[in-house]
């Protein structure tokens, strides 16, 4: 249950948030000469303005009909990003690869290792690392739909660079080979067995070390890619990271079901959010402050851009906080005693925060 001065902070920030009040102009600067581009793709990206020595980065792959400055507008990306210090980029789709520029995750030819698409964004990731000083073991990748399943993709292709994915609406890897395959798997037809899945994963490279951690996000009333392909996903990875058995924890998080499974360290490794009454999309909460509702970016009282940057360890909590004035606060006697009630302290509070005269 979130307190009064994270739902006072929440509100602050939405207030503050250039994306509410339609001021949107991209921060993001374009990446120039990645190395080979069998892909052809073009990419940008953002270095915080007070860079720690390597930061993090974050790879944020946008869904079809969408553009990297408009997915980072609506997932909010770039400006958690400022906030906390790490670094993002966002490879963009071509319209001369897909008319409706999605990324091609049901091609072999892009999702196989060192080929196409997925070697392209393997270079973007390479770029970023030589010139601009990122982390190499702190590099996430994040995507919705296409982008999700592209991102699964190159979890699969290159487990040795990424720590962590986040896939949103996505589907399994190496699942589909033409269009037609492609459209009924988005609709749960033909999903291959966890034991298929799994050697698709495994063969997906040579890999012989840590594998990265994998959170999936789905929409329970999502009918454009379904449920059972988030399913599919959490048994692709369970086998790899030794979460053979069930999820060992469920718990309710901003409204919504997250399950977890852990490896034989009793580590989390794998986690699933189930968004209540969602459609296809990537979730937002625009209270937060991160993220603008756009067609596919949709506020469902959970952020899934803080989330997952939070379970990767790149903020520190949930919410910023910020100092309130003891002058607004009551005094111990007068909290003891009764004399402020609970709505002079939310009144105080929203005066303090600048939301309320």
């Amino acid at each position: 249950m979130r307190t009064i001065s994270d739902t006072i902070e929440r509100l602050s920030r939405y207030r503050s948030n250039p994306l509410a009040t339609g001021n949107t102009r991209s921060t993001l600067k374009s990446l120039q000469r990645f190395g080979r581009n069998p892909g052809r793709l073009t990419a940008k990206f953002q270095m915080p303005t007070d860079a720690a020595v390597a930061p993090a980065l974050v790879v944020v792959l946008h869904g079809c009909t969408q553009s990297a400055d408009g997915y980072d507008q609506g997932s909010g990306w770039s400006r958690l990003a400022e906030d906390y210090g790490f670094a993002v980029l966002f490879p963009e789709q071509s319209p001369d690869n897909n008319a409706n520029l999605c990324f091609n995750w049901f091609n072999d030819e892009d999702i196989i290792r060192d080929r196409g698409e997925v070697l392209s964004i393997r270079e973007m990731v390479a770029t970023m690392t030589t010139t601009h000083g990122v982390d190499p073991r702190r590099i996430y990748v994040t995507g919705l739909s296409a982008g999700g399943a592209m991102a699964n993709a190159l979890l699969a292709a290159y487990p040795e660079v990424f720590a962590g994915g986040a896939i949103i609406a996505g589907l399994p890897y190496g699942t589909a080979s033409t269009i037609p395959e492609a459209l009924d798997r988005m609709l749960g037809h033909g999903l291959p067995s966890q034991a298929r899945l799994e050697t698709k994963l495994r063969e997906a490279s040579e890999h012989d070390g840590p594998w990265p951690t994998v959170s999936v996000w789905h929409g329970l009333a999502d009918n454009t890619v379904v449920k059972d392909n988030a399913v599919a996903i959490v048994d692709q990875w369970r086998s790899v990271h030794g979460a053979t058995a069930g999820a060992t924890a469920s718990e309710i998080v901003d409204g919504h079901s997250r399950r977890t499974w852990k490896d034989a360290q009793g580590r989390d490794v794998i986690d699933l959010y189930l968004i209540e009454r969602m459609g296809h999309g990537t979730p937002l909460d625009t209270a937060s402050g991160y993220g603008h509702p756009l067609p596919y970016m949709l506020d469902v009282g959970i952020s899934s851009t803080v989330h997952i940057a939070r379970n990767w360890g790149l903020t520190a909590s949930f919410d910023k906080r910020t100092e309130t004035r003891k002058s607004e606060l009551p005094s111990s006697r007068e909290r003891l005693s009764g004399a402020v009630g609970i709505q002079d302290v939310i009144h105080g509070a929203l005066r303090s925060a600048g939301l309320m005269k």
